[in-house]
């Protein structure tokens, strides 16, 4: 019975202890949820393949870090076909939501940012943007004007017929057809996954029209219209969109902008597939090997040439390049090389020239600024090898003008020394070197004679 007396009270205390602690982990408050993120991905100048790197590891990025929004602030003029074409992938298998946002103020979604702001689950745009002017550049025209959509401002483009344009032409190659008619059905079909105005994206590639923020929204191209993104989260807040596992409605209320860099590696990309920059290493490269080979042992200029040739034609294997243009620049490069060990008066320089200018404007199958190659620094090569064919037709003339001063060639119309008369004829001194002689007209010792023809070891000379 003593036994029983001492458990029960300990019992009973650890009751009442356990009782204490779960009363004041009621009393505590419970912890706040960490707040959302929404990460900020600039898509600023033209659109490359470096600008597809860095929305792709930045959408992967947010998912990872569990973000609830992912903003592509955009304003660009366009870019390449495939670039826009992984940014539009990433944004379509993105798990979460991607708003576009064309910003800030005066900030345009040109040719393919049109693409990337309709691939996106909400369209924004802030006042006074714009956005359309999709065709694809390169294209000489489209197969036919486009019915007109209300609210749309055609906006002519080089190289498209604009649907108010019926002084245009209306017929184009097969190639060009086709181009366009891929390009229309692809932003169609974002078009209708997103639930937004499929006629005016089928216009804004056949037609080349641009609407403003205000009549993009009345005409169903875009969602809303915010001046700044707190503004947007706000309107943003409560709305539902459809990603690829099922809709979701956004809670964008107290998120935190944060707004994602680009690594060193985009960045370095980027640089590296500037066609202005690569068009120079390409230039640097084959200057650097020809006078490596002009001068063997310096290294200095091989191993330049070498590097900046290799990382050129990196660059080249990334960048949407007309190979035509590049056989005409190494044609032309080539030819001004040939001038250099068989002078033709300039007719091989000239002929280069020529190549090597037309083949730089059309390197590039790209009219989007930002992807082109300036052409002050085509001109600046072409005048350094205007310069070189120039120099090279100075010294090939006047080598051939100049006297002969070598062999028995050089010694006609030199001076010699009479030395001595002998029978049959005169010994005479010329360049420290006695000669036979024989003269027309009588001469003496000591006389100064000019070379007149060399015939074997005797010298014909005459008085001076």
């Amino acid at each position: 019975m003593a036994v029983l007396r001492t458990r029960i009270p300990a019992r009973a205390f650890s009751a009442l202890l356990l009782l204490g602690m779960a009363f004041v982990a009621l009393a505590q408050p419970a912890p706040a949820p960490a707040p959302g993120l929404a990460t900020v991905l600039p898509i600023h100048g033209a659109i490359g393949p470096a600008t597809a790197r860095y929305v792709q590891q930045g959408i992967h990025a947010a998912a990872e870090s569990h973000a609830r929004l992912v903003i592509l602030e955009i304003d660009t003029p366009g870019g390449l076909d495939s670039s826009m074409r992984d940014i539009v992938q990433a944004i379509l298998a993105s798990p979460v939501p991607v708003v576009g946002y064309v910003s800030p103020s005066g900030a345009r979604a040109a040719s393919a940012g049109t693409y990337i702001l309709y691939a996106c689950h909400v369209a924004a745009m802030a006042p006074a943007t714009n956005l359309g002017a999709a065709t694809p550049v390169p294209v000489a025209g489209e197969s036919g004007p486009s019915p007109p959509v209300p609210g749309a401002t055609p906006s002519p483009a080089r190289g498209v017929t604009p649907a108010d344009n019926p002084a245009a032409p209306a017929t184009n190659t097969a190639l060009e057809r086709k181009v366009v008619n891929d390009a229309a059905a692809y932003i169609t079909s974002l078009a209708e996954l997103r639930g937004r105005n499929v006629a005016w994206a089928e216009n804004a590639v056949r037609g080349g029209v641009s609407l403003s923020a205000t009549a993009a929204l009345n005409a169903h191209v875009i969602d809303l219209i915010a001046p700044d993104l707190p503004q947007l989260l706000k309107a943003l807040d409560g709305r539902e969109v459809k990603l690829a596992a099922g809709p979701v409605r956004l809670d964008t209320a107290g998120l935190t902008l944060t707004r994602a860099e680009p690594d060193w590696r985009t960045q370095l990309l980027a640089v590296l597939t500037n066609p202005t920059l690569a068009y120079g290493l390409l230039m640097v490269g084959i200057w650097g090997l020809i006078f490596e080979g002009y001068n063997p042992g310096l290294v200095l200029p091989g191993v330049v040439g070498a590097i900046c040739l290799l990382v050129a034609l990196f660059a080249f294997q990334i960048l949407s390049v007309n190979y035509a243009g590049l056989a005409l620049v190494a044609l032309g490069v080539g030819l001004i090389v040939a001038e250099f060990f068989h002078p033709a008066y300039g007719s091989l320089g000239v002929g280069g020239l020529i190549s090597f200018v037309v083949g730089s404007l059309i390197l590039f199958d790209s009219d989007v600024p930002g992807l082109r190659v300036g052409r002050p620094l085509i001109a600046a090569f072409a005048t350094v090898g205007a310069v070189v064919v120039a120099g090279i037709v100075y010294f090939a003339t006047r080598a051939l003008h100049a006297k002969v001063v070598t062999g028995t060639r050089g010694m006609v119309g030199e001076s010699a020394e009479v030395v001595a008369a002998l029978p049959q004829g005169y010994r005479v001194r010329y360049g420290g070197e006695l000669w036979q002689a024989v003269s027309s007209a009588p001469l003496s010792a000591g006389q100064r004679a000019r070379i007149v023809r060399v015939e074997g070891l005797t010298l014909r000379v005459e008085p001076r």
